[in-house]
């Protein structure tokens, strides 16, 4: 039986509200198959080559979508990639343990915390921030972790040394990791670790 037939007996036997509420979930799940596939197809071109050299048209043919589609829901190919490294440093943030207190009682957990945080996504942050890309995540991350600790310690954020020390911290933490990737993950952590627990005496509020 087609589908169309199936569809119109549902319209026959059941409640108004049920076949629209139907057809709206249809409909949502065909929105996210569709983003699936336009998100794959540029992870797939994205591990490849840089972001200025993929095309809407290319990305369309591998996603098999047409042009319209894919305007549908971004604007540019850079605006899908502002969109996924967004949601890659959002990810990162949540998978930091809430109930730490960064900046103040340990700084070497902190950067810890963070090394075992870019572990946990290093196959997105190595696609997505590769080439000229790859200072994006440092400069969003040291942005989102300043904005939840100066929401804590508000007096940090007029405190020009704690701002160093921070930005020391993120930055030096994401870089050491990613510019060393035949390091395996532990002895970068313990190194890194090791190395911000000399700053932990600065920290005091």
């Amino acid at each position: 039986m087609s589908t169309d037939k199936i569809r119109r007996r549902l319209e026959n036997q059941l409640p108004a509200e049920i076949v629209c509420f139907l057809g709206e979930l249809a409909m949502d799940l065909r929105v996210e198959k569709t983003e699936k596939a336009i998100r794959n197809a540029f992870l797939e071109l994205r591990a490849k080559r840089p972001l200025e050299k993929i095309s809407v048209k290319e990305l369309c043919q591998l996603a098999c979508i047409n042009k319209s589609t894919f305007y549908a829901h971004y604007r540019d190919v850079y605006d899908l990639s502002d969109c996924l490294e967004g949601e890659t440093v959002a990810s990162i943030l949540d998978s930091l343990p809430r109930e730490r207190e960064y900046s103040v009682q340990s700084v070497e957990q902190f950067t810890r915390d963070l090394c075992l945080a870019f572990a946990a996504h290093i196959s997105l942050i190595n696609i997505l921030f590769s080439g000229k890309e790859q200072n994006r995540l440092s400069v969003y991350l040291e942005h989102s972790l300043k904005t939840v600790i100066f929401e804590k310690y508000p007096a940090f954020a007029a405190d020009v040394e704690k701002n160093i020390l921070l930005s020391y911290c993120i930055q030096g933490a994401y870089h050491a990791y990613v510019n060393n990737p035949n390091a395996d993950t532990a002895t970068l952590v313990d190194v890194i670790g090791t190395i911000s627990r000399t700053l932990g005496p600065l920290w005091r509020v």
